[in-house]
């Protein structure tokens, strides 16, 4: 017996907030489809982006096609981006012939815009999964033409237009996120099971006004006998991070950045990070309250739009990075630790817990929109 072909082209990247999701789709698909259909997946994305730099440990083809957007201070490079536009086009048309795909999945960044405008143009059905309570420039030009926009955040709604079909559905995370045990993770770190852990996030380049807020914290002296730190740098402060503290506390452990972050979170009671949505999505997913310090920066200021809807329901404090100059920041994260504020967000992450997974209602409706009946009967 020929089993049915699932052939699907995931095009987004740059940063792991739109990679990994994608990955965590992927994934999901392919344990669904399992002995049902035989399915290929590619990705498209740019050498400039994460996905290239994990190329060896994607699990899939990836594709490249060289995209970029306007740069926002005067450039000469931005008069080269319509002749850009132009060759990205061309390249994913082909690269569309070629593969014959579906499905297309867009998740985010320059790159996907190529592949999903040349999809829809040749009349191969797209999707996308947004992330962001502010939908990125990418989810708004698209949105109109895709059989459906998965929503990590109900608000993104109030930015598309009343006729773009969407779905709330929470933003995807990988399934075997949990389960990593807090002892044995704590243990690898060379810290002690026995003392509160707080986890110091700031994404792959760090964040550097977190990693100076805390470290003022560790100078002082500030850092309790029943506290310890798990402490994501960045690449970039690192070595400067690592110089300072020195022999200052004796319970951190550094390092630039992680891969396994089953592992990080597990050993984690309460986190001080941005507010991307990925970061959100797999903290509400372990179960760990937050401090959110927003990248104030971020496109349409979304990290603080997320981090605003993660406060409300009551799992995260926000604090604004303009105010950390000065300000005792670890002092307050031990303070939260033992507070009974501390003891209601981790109820409230608790009681939102039920119901079907992101990944799985996403992956279920993209096997549907290819008809692909599943072992269990049911066409997703």
């Amino acid at each position: 017996m020929t089993l049915p072909a699932a052939r699907i082209i995931f095009a987004g990247g740059g940063t792991g907030g739109h990679l990994y999701p994608a990955i965590a789709i992927a994934n999901r698909i392919r344990e669904m489809l399992h002995g049902v259909a035989e399915v290929e997946i590619a990705f498209v994305g740019t050498k400039r982006g994460i996905e290239y730099r994990l190329r060896e440990t994607l699990g899939y083809p990836l594709y490249l096609i060289n995209m970029r957007g306007i740069a926002r201070s005067l450039s000469l490079k931005n008069l080269l981006v319509p002749f850009v536009i132009v060759g990205a086009l061309v390249k994913a048309r082909l690269l569309l012939r070629r593969f014959d795909p579906q499905i297309v999945v867009g998740t985010g960044g320059y790159v996907a815009w190529p592949v999903l405008r040349a999809a829809a143009a040749a009349g191969i059905t797209t999707v996308l999964q947004e992330q962001n309570s502010y939908p990125g420039i990418v989810t708004r030009q698209a949105a109109s033409r895709a059989s459906m926009v998965y929503l990590g955040f109900e608000k993104a709604r109030d930015y598309l237009h009343p006729r773009v079909k969407t779905m709330v559905t929470g933003n995807p995370v990988r399934t075997d996120l949990r389960g990593a045990d807090r002892a044995e993770a704590l243990r690898q770190f060379g810290l002690d099971p026995e003392l509160k852990t707080i986890l110091v996030l700031g994404g792959s380049q760090g964040a550097r006004s977190i990693n100076s807020a805390v470290l003022r914290s560790v100078e002082a002296g500030i850092l309790h006998k029943d506290i310890q730190l798990v402490w994501q740098t960045g690449k970039r402060d690192y070595k400067d991070v690592t110089s300072q503290v020195g022999n200052k506390a004796s319970g951190c452990a550094l390092f630039p950045y992680a891969e396994d972050m089953r592992t990080v979170y597990a050993a984690a009671d309460l986190a001080v990070a941005r507010a991307g949505a990925l970061t959100l999505a797999e903290l509400e997913a372990c179960g760990i309250p937050s401090i959110l310090i927003p990248y104030p920066h971020a496109a349409g200021d979304h990290q603080r739009k997320n981090a605003a809807v993660t406060v409300e329901q009551g799992r995260a404090v926000m604090f604004d990075e303009q105010d950390l100059v000065g300000r005792d920041l670890l002092g307050e994260a031990i303070a939260l630790l033992h507070s009974k504020k501390y003891a209601a967000m981790r109820a409230a992450l608790a009681s939102g817990e039920t119901g079907q997974p992101a990944v799985d209602k996403i992956a279920e409706h993209i096997i549907s929109l290819m008809g692909i009946e599943r072992k269990d009967g049911l066409t997703a």
